[in-house]
């Protein structure tokens, strides 16, 4: 009834405009409106004239079932005598808006939506009904859509998801929702939105005109609870009764912030480890809980105690926040049964804004039981070095080692030595007592040290074995005399002068001494009454050896001989003699040696800078000389192979010249066709294969001189030429020395209409004795020195025969 009651209302309303606007009789001039002076307008005598309405209003979402009326057009023009005839056109122009067409009143016929279109344009005219002709310009008008309140607040971004840290202060903003309303904001209260919550009030608000959700408590704890879900709802009409509004649903997460210590959930822990397990061995892991998440629970653990310090280390695994126990000295069950560790946990990162809540780490305590096991003997001291005299006698003790049963049970323990360690038994030692006794004579100078490896095992039970590296130094006696470094020689000018430095000799000794060497340097008594010589001992452990006289004839004697008598500084003092060679050489004036008698001793000659230039310089003349002769033969040989190879190609020879006749002789050179066929094969006497083998040689020479028989058949044989291909074929493949030349062959066959056969010799198969060549003469004089030339030949071949 309300609703019926607003539109009778606004159409009354309308009405009581609409009469108001003709009481004023107010003219609204369109678009189209003539200017007074007009001539158009002066020729119809009407001036001041034009279209007449008020601003039209069509409400939205009307639901009645008659056209509601939206207003009239009017022109001052019209005197209501309905000549006059109004039409309208543009957007729903005969569809949604209808006129009338006498009276210019606009209906709407269908039920419009605001928030769909908000406005039409439409175009108005007047025309006579008579003429039909254009009383008033065309003018355009807009009818606008009144809202009303039919759209509700919508949320439009959601869904919405926010956090906030827990322990968060009341007021501490979270997130920001926003509403929207499809309704006209210019109009009324339709589109003004508020906020308020609907569900979740008592841990959070929202602001009412900006949507920021806010905290309503400080003590928001994510381990209680780690999200709420929050109902935020939108009113519009400013939130007055008969507003339309619109929920969602916010999802608040409570972030964590670290305001929990970790916790051990026991107070002590029981491991339990055998004493030999190496050094490194993980006993066992505890981890501390830790009620928050992410890097607040990152902990790390330490070893508080002393004990515990010394003898176990803790880590922590990155992965599980687990702290790893692990032995970091060696466990000894008679030592020490039971091993307490205090170990403390505490968060790496600690949030000073909660120092208040407590201290954030806690303790707790492991406890390792050593387990006892069966242990094998340990060598004590552990010390690994023994010295030896090497000139001490087989037999001597070097040493002993002691090994003891770490077990309460204390077995005796049995000593024996790693024979791969020692495999030539320079040592040997006592099964029970250990000593470490020489079992061969030793040399420092062989082997300076001895690496040996000594078992340690319990006497009932040989798989408990212990070893140690035992390392025996062999010291020094002086077993050994000084010698010469090398066997010295020497060369001295033969116009040497006295006291000029000939050698210089140093001397080796394989001993050493802890005092350093000493050698000392004298003649040999055999060599005391030289006066040739002189030896000077330097006191470096060298000697200087110098000439004593003017002058040495090498053609009187060539060679010296100075035997040195070298002595260590012992004890006992050891000597030996060496001989120093000493020869006498010519030499230049500069006194470099030339030249000596003894082709032994080695001259180390020098050349000057040009006389190597110059040896340098023949050594590449050589070179280049070789160089060209090769060059040389390598081309003279590749002429003549050349020559060669040309020599031994086929030759094809064309007459294409008919002659002088019968009296021109010199018109051919028979000699070269002969030539042709002067085959190897022939001379060799080689019946080839094929056709052909089996006939004589004389045969075949006879047949490829011979001219052929009159042919009566027309019928060809080519098997001739084959097999001669083939022969030549086989005759290069089995000849190495035959170039890989193309053979070229020319033969001429005239057919069946020539009127003399083919002269071809290769077509015919009988020999030359077999042939009568007298009907040569009968051809005419053309062939009558042919006939002549072959009457010959078998003339001379009948000789031969005979």
């Amino acid at each position: 009834g309300l609703q019926g009651f607003s539109w009778t209302m606004l159409l009354l309303f309308c009405t009581i405009q609409e009469l108001g606007a003709w009481a004023m009789h107010t003219a609204v001039v369109g678009p189209g409106l003539g200017q007074p002076g007009d001539p158009a307008l002066l020729a119809s005598g009407r001036v001041k004239r034009g279209w007449v309405w008020n601003q039209f209003f069509v409400v939205e979402e009307y639901t009645g079932t008659e056209p509601l009326y939206v207003g009239k057009i009017h022109s001052d023009s019209d005197e209501g005598d309905g000549s006059i005839k109004y039409t309208i056109s543009g957007e729903g122009a005969g569809t949604i808006f209808l006129i009338d067409e006498i009276t210019g009143d606009i209906h709407a016929t269908e039920r419009l939506d605001r928030e769909q279109k908000t406005f039409y344009t439409l175009r108005a005219q007047a025309r006579d009904r008579q003429t039909d002709q254009l009383l008033e310009p065309e003018s355009e008008f807009i009818i606008k859509v009144q809202d009303i309140n039919d759209s509700e607040p919508r949320f439009l971004e959601g869904p919405y998801i926010g956090s906030v840290a827990e322990l968060s202060p009341i007021g501490t903003s979270v997130m920001q929702v926003m509403a929207s309303d499809a309704d006209d904001p210019t109009y009324g209260s339709s589109a003004r939105v508020v906020y308020s919550v609907l569900e979740g009030e008592q841990h959070f608000t929202v602001d009412s005109k900006t949507g920021v959700i806010r905290t309503a408590v400080a003590d928001l704890d994510r381990e209680t609870q780690d999200r709420y879900e929050v109902v935020i709802r939108a009113t519009d009409m400013a939130g007055q009764l008969g507003g339309l509004s619109g929920s969602t649903t916010v999802t608040i997460v409570v972030t964590d912030v670290n305001d929990n210590p970790p916790r051990f959930p026991q107070k002590m822990y029981q491991f339990s480890i055998v004493e030999t397990v190496p050094v490194g061995t993980a006993i066992g892991r505890v981890k501390a809980e830790d009620s928050d998440v992410g890097e607040n629970t990152d902990m790390t653990y330490q070893v508080k105690d002393e004990e515990g310090v010394e003898m176990f280390k803790v880590t922590t695994d990155s992965n599980t926040q687990e702290a790893v126990i692990t032995v970091q000295k060696p466990l000894d069950y008679e030592s020490k049964k039971v091993h307490t560790v205090v170990v403390e946990a505490l968060n790496k990162f600690v949030d000073p804004r909660f120092m208040d809540l407590g201290t954030f780490r806690d303790q707790t305590i492991v406890r390792v039981s050593v387990l006892d096991v069966d242990e094998p003997p340990e060598f004590r001291p552990p010390s690994n070095l023994m010295e030896v005299q090497e000139d001490a006698h087989v037999g001597s003790v070097v040493g002993v080692v002691t090994a003891l049963d770490p077990d309460t049970a204390n077995h005796p323990v049995r000593y024996a030595i790693d024979r791969s360690t020692d495999a030539e038994r320079i040592f040997d030692i006592d099964a029970n007592t250990g000593a470490i006794v020489t079992g061969k004579v030793l040399d420092r100078e062989t082997a300076g040290w001895h690496n040996i490896t000594v078992l340690a095992m319990e006497a009932d039970n040989h798989s408990q074995v212990s070893r140690a590296s035992l390392r025996i130094r062999i010291l020094d006696v002086n077993d050994n005399p000084p010698e010469l470094a090398t066997p010295y020689e020497a060369a001295v000018c033969e116009d040497a002068k006295p006291g000029q430095l000939i050698h210089t000799i140093s001397v080796v000794d394989r001993d050493e001494p802890q005092s350093g060497h000493r050698f000392y340097f004298t003649l040999a008594p055999g060599a005391t009454n030289n006066h040739h010589f002189s030896l000077l001992d330097i006191k470096d452990n060298t000697a200087a050896v110098h000439t004593q006289r003017m002058g040495f004839n090498r053609q009187e004697q060539d060679v010296y001989f100075l035997p040195i008598l070298v002595v260590d500084s012992g004890p006992p003092a050891l000597s030996s003699t060496g001989t120093l060679t000493i020869r006498i050489c010519g030499c230049d004036n500069d006194g470099a040696i030339q030249s000596c008698n003894s082709t032994a001793y080695v001259m180390s000659a020098t050349l000057s800078p040009g006389a190597l230039i110059a040896l340098l310089v023949c050594v590449l003349i050589l070179v280049v000389l070789v160089l060209l002769i090769l060059t040389l033969k390598r081309h003279h040989k590749s002429h003549l192979t050349a020559e060669d190879d040309e020599d031994m190609r086929d030759n094809v020879i064309k007459y294409n010249d008919e002659g002088g006749g019968e009296q021109d002789t010199e018109a051919y050179d028979m000699s070269a066709l002969r030539s042709l066929y002067d085959f190897s094969e022939i001379k060799g006497g080689d019946g080839g294969g094929g056709p052909g083998e089996g006939v004589p040689s004389g045969n075949l020479a006879s047949e490829l001189h011979a001219l052929p028989q009159w042919v009566q058949s027309p019928d060809l044989d080519f098997s001739i030429f084959r097999d001669y291909i083939c022969r030549k074929v086989e005759q290069a493949d089995e000849d190495l020395s035959v170039p890989p030349y193309d053979s070229f062959q020319t033969y001429a066959f005239e057919g069946s209409d020539s009127p003399v056969p083919s002269l071809s010799s290769i077509n015919t198969w009988s020999s030359g004795s077999e042939q009568d060549f007298s009907y040569l003469g009968a051809w005419g004089p053309r062939f009558r020195q042919l006939a002549a030339l072959y009457a010959g030949r078998r003339g001379e071949e009948d000789n031969e025969e005979s």
